[in-house]
């Protein structure tokens, strides 16, 4: 096996520690910057949401900021998002570059999007259901929680699962500027020695940690349809 290794893909087994440790950073932007998006992006879905026109915390401007927030950020290039935010990433991670350095575009580039996937799961919410808890006197804390949320799982996990994925090819992307991780690797040896076997090896990863998250996601929402 090691001699069929060796023939078919020389410079990957050569680099073989060298692409676990991008692996590892790669991983490491995705389980950092995926769990800060998930704590601000489904509150944030969740109050675009409600405070829209006809929602139960009905709120035109701060419905409005948000909604253009998303927007703004949203229509920027992930790419030239990463060179914006570098002056900001210095400031709050102390440097640019690296798996620090990338957490605050890969926050910043995901965080409107699953605001914008939340709010469209929650309002495949029957309005029958929103209006039945009011009648029983519900709160809209307690509308939120134990209807809203409740019932929109299956949505809200099926925009999880598209944003950690976006996540991995935004980390592919912010290994080109500095940030480290599978991308740096595939751009320094496989593109930049003229190296396609580590190329296809990365990009092999890739599609097995992408075909992952989707199994995962696609379980969860089989199992909390209803």
């Amino acid at each position: 096996m090691a001699e069929l290794l060796n023939q078919w893909i020389p410079n990957v087994v050569e680099r073989s520690d060298q692409l676990g440790e991008a692996l590892v950073q790669t991983l490491q932007m995705v389980g950092i910057s995926g769990l800060i998006s998930l704590l601000l992006g489904i509150p944030f879905g969740v109050l675009l949401f409600t405070t829209k026109d006809g929602g139960i915390l009905q709120n035109r401007p701060v419905h409005f900021v948000m909604s253009k927030f998303c927007d703004i950020f949203r229509s920027i290039p992930f790419i030239l998002l990463a060179i914006l935010m570098l002056g900001l990433s210095r400031l709050i991670m102390g440097t640019g570059i690296g798996v620090r350095g990338a957490i605050i575009p890969l926050v910043f580039g995901t965080v409107p999007y699953l605001g914008r996937q939340t709010e469209n799961a929650l309002a495949e919410v029957p309005a029958g259901m929103i209006e039945a808890a009011q009648a029983m006197g519900a709160s809209p804390g307690e509308i939120i929680w134990r209807v809203y949320l409740r019932e929109a799982v299956p949505g809200i996990t099926r925009g999880v699962t598209i944003t950690i994925i976006s996540l991995i090819n935004f980390t592919a992307v912010a290994g080109t500027i500095g940030a480290g991780g599978l991308g740096n690797f595939a751009i320094m040896y496989g593109h930049g020695k003229n190296l396609p076997d580590i190329t296809v090896a990365v990009i092999v990863i890739i599609i097995i940690l992408v075909s992952a998250v989707q199994a995962a996601g696609s379980w969860i929402v089989k199992k909390t349809t209803h």
